[in-house]
């Protein structure tokens, strides 16, 4: 009889195991939830990083030449000599898209397309 109860008392119940279960399935689906979008808001943060470096680029380059550059192009390649101002590389987003680059008299915009890849919607990042 007391090794019945032994047998008994050392393994877990149904319930004990679907509590257990129910409650895994619960805090993995808030992990889940709070995690979800960190990648699209570390692609924005980078993006727009990237989207300041260009801008103290052509900044650096005005300074240099008297002028804006003509495209990012031109801040990959030397400026009399000097080491490149930017690398290829750093002329795309952190979704793999080339930056869109204007200039007007002194002032210039950078933009990336954002998440949706599409030029002048409403997920657009600028300087």
């Amino acid at each position: 009889m007391k090794k019945d109860r032994k047998l008994r008392r050392m393994g877990f119940t149904l319930v004990e195991l679907l509590l257990v279960i129910t409650i895994l399935g619960i805090l993995g689906t808030v992990v889940v939830v709070n995690f979800a979008g960190a990648g699209d808001d570390a692609r924005k943060a980078t993006t727009l990083t990237s989207i300041n470096a260009i801008s103290q680029a052509c900044d650096i380059y005005r300074m240099k030449t008297g002028r804006l550059p003509r495209s990012l192009d031109d801040l990959t390649n030397g400026i009399n000599d000097d080491e490149p101002l930017l690398k290829a590389g750093a002329l795309n987003d952190a979704w793999g898209l080339a930056f869109e680059y204007k200039a007007e008299g002194k002032k210039y915009t950078i933009r990336s397309a954002g998440m949706d890849g599409v030029m002048n919607t409403e997920d657009d990042l600028t300087n």
